[in-house]
């Protein structure tokens, strides 16, 4: 059996000759001017697109601090644009489709309105306008419940809203703090309910208001006296002796 190796011929590569080395550099000379041509194509595409980016950021930067970070300020319309968008990206779109298991009864909707009364009208106001002290403090400002803003959500929105809560704003999470799901889906039939409140439901929620310790001794004497016990003189306080005279 004949040897290759006897024949000449041996496993490294054989020498280039003149002609193939011309070929080479062709080739990648032609290659290297292809790519120059691609980049110079796109060039102006990466620039128009590098700067709409930056100045995207800067807008967003200057919206931000507008009236140096105070939340008494007012959002501009390309922040709440912007975050509308981003708020409404970070909902799971399995969220959105659940349905509320809570049938609407006139007892689900009292202890709905209890439960907000309690729990969200510090913010919210009891009307859902979101008018209050608290409300207005906040930045954003809470919405008004009982617009389209709000009422266009799905029940599942509404529900994961009142679960987790919305970051870089005063809406906490509720769950996993002692709370049923069944309270935040009475919640959401209450917010379905909002524009149709009466001022009966009103004048009832008022009374579950969360208080301070001034309205609830006001409260007392007022029940006090309507029961009959107004009259009665209160115990005054006892006198601390003179300090004695050397």
């Amino acid at each position: 059996m004949v040897s290759l190796a006897g024949l000449g011929y041996h496993s490294r590569a054989w020498p280039l000759g003149p002609v193939t080395r011309r070929r080479q550099r062709h080739w990648r000379g032609t290659k290297r001017s292809s790519n120059m041509k691609i980049v110079m194509r796109r060039g102006p595409f990466l620039l128009v697109l590098s700067g709409a980016a930056a100045a995207t950021l800067i807008a967003l930067i200057v919206a931000l601090l507008h009236d140096g970070l105070s939340a008494r300020a007012i959002p501009s319309r390309l922040e709440a644009t912007f975050a509308k968008r981003a708020h409404h990206l970070s909902i799971p779109s399995e969220a959105r489709k659940m349905t509320n298991p809570v049938a609407v009864t006139p007892q689900s909707l009292h202890e709905g309105e209890l439960h907000f009364a309690d729990h969200c009208s510090v913010c919210h106001g009891n009307d859902g306008g979101g008018q209050t002290l608290f409300g207005l403090g906040l930045y954003p400002k809470p919405p008004d419940m009982r617009r389209a803003e709000t009422q266009s959500l799905s029940d599942g929105e509404l529900f994961w809203i009142i679960e987790n809560g919305v970051r870089f704003t005063g809406m906490p999470a509720f769950s996993g703090h002692g709370g049923a799901e069944e309270d935040s889906w009475r919640l959401v039939l209450f917010i379905r309910h909002l524009p149709h409140l009466k001022p009966e439901e009103l004048a009832e929620m008022e009374r579950y208001n969360p208080k301070g310790v001034e309205e609830r001794r006001e409260e007392q004497e007022e029940d006090e006296f309507l029961s009959g016990g107004g009259d009665a003189k209160k115990p005054e306080p006892a006198r601390k002796p003179a300090p004695e005279t050397p």
